[in-house]
């Protein structure tokens, strides 16, 4: 009980790690199914452990993939969204937890500012970034919400 109890915190933990992007979302979630299902050491536990792994592969797949083809497609240079991790990462530090959104936000603008000397042309491009952002967090999420879904039928079943 008390295993069932500390493998649902997990995978809590990894759900809002996912939203608030400081916690590793997703790897959390998968310890908190493991943590339940190698002690159980049955075909229900380790079924729902290599669907929550495949779903954790997947998902992490499908959250670079899907959003970097739509900014190919809009013409943001990789370039630009590496400013804009970089600025991320130290507005992370210096606001913590929103100084990751608004560091990247301003990287993402001032690369793209740079390259077009045109404040009317940066702001377009800042948006697709940010929306490829938010597609790349409901992504992830989805993901997570699959792997809990799925940890809940395995206590449901086993």
């Amino acid at each position: 009980m008390l295993l069932t109890v500390a493998s649902g915190l997990l995978v809590v933990l990894g759900l809002v790690g996912v939203v608030v992007a400081v916690l590793p979302g997703l790897v959390l979630v998968l310890a908190g199914v493991a943590l339940w299902a190698v002690p159980r050491g049955d075909a229900v536990g380790w079924w729902v452990l290599g669907i929550a792994a495949a779903l954790l592969v997947l998902g992490t797949v499908a959250k670079y993939l899907l959003p970097s083809r739509a900014l190919r497609e809009a013409g943001v240079p990789n370039r630009t969204l590496l400013a804009g991790g970089v600025l991320g990462i130290v507005g992370f530090f210096v606001v913590p937890v929103v100084g990751l959104f608004l560091g990247f936000v301003l990287g993402v603008y001032l690369a793209e500012l740079a390259r077009s000397k045109d404040r009317g042309a940066a702001w377009p491009s800042t948006r697709h970034a940010l929306r490829a952002v938010g597609w790349s967090i409901v992504i992830e999420l989805a993901a997570g919400l699959l792997m809990a879904a799925t940890w809940v039928a395995g206590l449901v079943v086993g």
